[in-house]
C-alpha cells in the first residue's frame, strides 16, 4: 500500500471551517529509521509522539460542522508539521526529558527527506483546502496534564492565537460562559510561533484562525472525544456570529 502522509476527510464538505490536526498519530513511516525511532512503546504512546485524542475530536467536529478535516499520518517526532521549516525544533532530538534515539544522528539530508515525504505534502494539501472563499482554519491539539518535573496544569482547554486575531477572543468568551471549564488564553503555550501552521496558513493571509488545545486525559476515549467535539460545534458558530467575520 502506498504511504500517504495525511488523512483527508470530507474534502467536498461546504462549510467555511477547515479543521486540521497536526499531531494526529504516532506512526513512524518505514522509510524513517526502518519505522522505529528507538523508543519503547510506552514513550511512543505518550504526548511526546502525538496529541492523544485530538484526531478523534477533529474528525467528529468536522462531521458536525460539515467541514473538511486534514490530519497528519506521521509522529511529531518524525518531523513536526506545526513548526516553521527553519525552526530548530522541527526535528526533535530531546522532548520532555526523553532522548529520541532514531533522531540522534539525523543530519540535514535526513531532515530534508522527511520534510519532502511528510511535512510538505501535508501543508500543500492543507493549502489546497483553504482556497475556498472565506475559509476559517481551526487546529485541534491536545496537551498533557503534567510535564515531568513540573506542576500540574489546571486548564481543561486552551485557546491559542496571536495578538489581534479576531475570532479567538470570541471563542474564549463563549467557553468562559460555561462554569465548569477552566479556560487558558495562550496557555499552556504561547499563541504565536513564526512559521507554525496557523501563522503559515492563517495569519499570513489575514484568515480567521484559532488553535484549540484540549487536555488529553479528558479526550482519551471516543465517547469523550465526541462530547468535546459536540461542545465545540456549538461554541464555534456562536463565536463566529459574534465576531461578524
Amino acid at each position: 500500500m502506498t504511504y500517504s502522509p495525511f488523512f483527508l476527510h470530507g474534502a467536498e464538505r461546504p462549510a467555511r471551517w477547515v479543521i486540521c490536526c497536526d499531531h494526529a498519530t504516532n506512526y513512524v513511516p518505514p522509510f524513517v529509521n526502518s519505522g522505529d525511532l528507538g523508543l519503547p512503546s510506552e514513550d511512543m504512546g505518550r504526548h511526546i509522539a502525538y496529541d492523544i485524542g485530538a484526531y478523534g475530536v477533529a474528525k467528529h467536529l468536522g462531521q458536525l460542522l460539515d467541514a473538511p478535516v486534514i490530519a497528519s499520518n506521521f509522529s511529531r517526532l518524525v518531523i513536526d508539521p506545526n513548526r516553521g521549516a527553519d525552526d530548530p525544533t522541527l526535528l526533535m532530538k530531546l522532548y520532555d526529558g526523553t532522548l529520541i534515539p532514531g533522531n540522534r544522528h539525523a543530519d540535514e539530508v535526513e531532515r530534508s527527506a522527511r520534510v519532502a515525504a511528510c511535512y510538505q505534502p501535508y501543508h500543500d494539501s492543507l493549502a489546497d483546502l483553504l482556497t475556498r472563499p472565506e475559509s476559517i482554519l481551526i487546529s485541534i491539539h491536545s496537551f498533557t496534564r503534567q510535564l515531568r518535573g513540573r506542576a500540574p496544569r489546571p486548564w481543561h482547554i486552551g485557546i491559542l492565537s496571536p495578538d489581534g486575531e479576531k475570532l479567538s477572543p470570541h471563542i474564549v468568551t463563549k467557553l468562559q460562559d460555561e462554569p465548569d471549564l477552566c479556560v487558558g488564553i495562550n496557555a499552556p503555550y504561547t499563541g504565536y510561533l513564526p512559521g507554525d501552521t496557523l501563522d503559515r496558513h492563517g495569519t499570513a493571509y489575514g484568515r480567521p484562525n484559532s488553535l484549540i488545545e484540549l487536555r488529553n486525559d479528558l479526550i482519551e476515549i471516543p465517547e469523550d472525544q465526541h462530547a468535546w467535539a459536540t461542545r465545540l460545534a456549538d461554541v464555534l458558530p456562536q463565536a463566529l456570529e459574534a465576531s461578524k467575520l
